[in-house]
């Protein structure tokens, strides 16, 4: 006999060849990087700045995200890039911290960062830009660099964004949902 699901009903455990999951419209790209690292059997760590944690809480909303998603550290305060991910200090001093260099240092130190029992996640990937509504550099409002390492090596997107901060917010997080997804 068969059972029928809904996506709420999904848990993240395997389902049995008896169980069909009815979907409504189309996965989110969020829905779509959980079931591709799912398949490769990999993980990912986040670290966010000027995202301030929506990225990991986009992954996290996706039922079975823990088979995969390590967590995140949001790094807002610069010296948080160097302690804690592992971000070259002197050149955050020299460049500051809205540099393609330091999205992808944060993705490829968040890998390290996330480590469970010494395995690092197999995937880092990383925000950093002003969202604005002033610069607090000179460089324009809407500047975002996003980072995605992997094994393989790291891919970065540097972007000019327009509209207000969490337009910025949110349009950063979806691109750095696609770069994902085409680095798996």
């Amino acid at each position: 006999m068969s059972g029928v699901a809904s996506p709420a009903d999904f848990d993240g455990e395997p389902l049995d060849a008896a169980t069909t999951i009815v979907r409504h419209g189309r996965r989110t790209d969020a829905e779509r990087v959980v079931a591709r690292l799912t398949e490769l059997g990999w993980t990912v760590g986040v670290a966010e700045s000027l995202t301030g944690g929506l990225l990991v809480a986009s992954l996290v909303t996706v039922p079975g995200a823990s088979a995969c998603v390590r967590g995140g550290i949001v790094a807002y305060d610069t010296a948080l890039k160097t302690s804690l991910l592992g971000v070259d200090a002197a050149f955050l001093a020299e460049h500051g911290p809205v540099q393609p260099k330091v999205a992808r240092q944060m993705a490829e130190g968040v890998r390290d960062a996330t480590a469970v029992m010494g395995e690092r996640a197999d995937v880092g990937v990383a925000t950093t830009g002003i969202a604005g509504p002033t610069s607090p550099d000179g460089q324009p409002v809407g500047t975002v660099h996003i980072a995605v390492a992997t094994a393989l090596g790291t891919r970065i997107e540097s972007l000019q964004l327009d509209g207000t901060r969490d337009e910025i917010r949110d349009q950063t997080v979806r691109r750095a949902l696609r770069l994902l997804l085409e680095a798996l």
